[in-house]
């Protein structure tokens, strides 16, 4: 469930760049890994643990701000751009970890904010009781954000960009501005992650983007109706990310191959973008009926 949470995080600026801005923006894969490289090798260095996961940020901030300049400064489409962005990441990763494709952290010796290790334990330093500050942080910060001026601009920007130009506002900056945000808080969930299960991997990133846009999925075929509410809206990608998590080690448990995971994850996003179309035509049926 430590995991799903921290999936939820990473789900969060998904959100951003998918539901907010309306784009598809690949460079999640790219820094899923990159936040818990820069992490993990700045612990081993002798830096503290925030001072790791702020630089963490910051660089999955950079990653997203090459994304966004690929999209807006040179016109190239938005999902492209973080194509190339996740495919150049996968060099500086390699370098961030010293040309390896995986560096261990242990927690007797680091100071780390959570760990596997402690799952079972009813205390503080229980990887869930974290995780869970982190977000509700992380989902009062958003929504304050996203409730000022720039904010509404940025929300403005996804729903209605020309519009938006129309009354003077930025959207170029704003698109580079949301990526920027987005990545971050992707980069500080991977630092999460790494602290999670003890260790960072250069491939650890493949596959995220698919893990967020089930949380987002998920949420908007479960909670649409119940969740208007922006704060709750964010908690619902939340929990989105922790029932994707439970489906996968249910299934897991039942005793699927492995190997079939990514082709069970596709499946699972492919459903759940089906069921709001699945809906739309039987409703339409029925008003066709009533209409005769």
């Amino acid at each position: 469930c430590a995991q799903g949470l921290i999936w939820g995080i990473m789900a969060i600026g998904v959100y951003i760049t998918y539901k907010i801005l309306d784009l598809a923006d690949l460079t999640v894969d790219g820094t899923m890994a990159t936040g818990g490289a820069v992490c993990v090798m700045m612990m081993t260095s002798g830096h503290s643990v925030w001072t790791s996961m702020l630089v963490a940020f910051i660089v999955g901030c950079i990653a997203g701000l090459v994304t966004g300049a690929l999209h807006t400064a040179f016109g190239i489409p938005a999902i492209l751009a973080g194509i190339l962005t996740q495919l150049g990441l996968y060099s500086v990763n390699l370098r961030i970890l010293d040309n390896k494709a995986n560096q261990a952290i242990n927690v007797d010796k680091y100071d780390l904010l959570l760990s596997l290790r402690h799952v079972r334990e009813l205390a503080l330093n229980n990887p869930i009781f974290v995780s869970l500050i982190f977000l509700i942080i992380l989902i009062a910060v958003t929504y304050c954000f996203f409730g000022t001026e720039l904010g509404c601009a940025l929300r403005a920007t996804g729903a209605n960009p020309g519009m938006s130009r129309a009354n003077g506002i930025n959207t170029s900056f704003n698109k580079v501005l949301g990526l920027m945000i987005s990545n971050g808080i992707v980069a500080l969930s991977s630092s999460l992650l790494a602290h999670y299960q003890g260790f960072v991997d250069v491939n650890m990133g493949r596959g995220a983007i698919v893990i967020g846009l089930a949380a987002v999925i998920i949420s908007d075929v479960l909670f649409s109706r119940l969740f208007r509410n922006f704060a709750l809206k964010l908690a619902g990608v939340a929990i989105g990310a922790v029932i994707y998590y439970i489906v996968i080690q249910i299934v897991l448990w039942l005793g699927l191959n492995t190997n079939l995971l990514k082709l069970l994850s596709a499946l699972i996003v492919a459903v759940f973008l089906a069921i709001p179309h699945w809906k739309a035509s039987v409703a339409a049926g029925r008003a066709g009926k009533g209409g005769r």
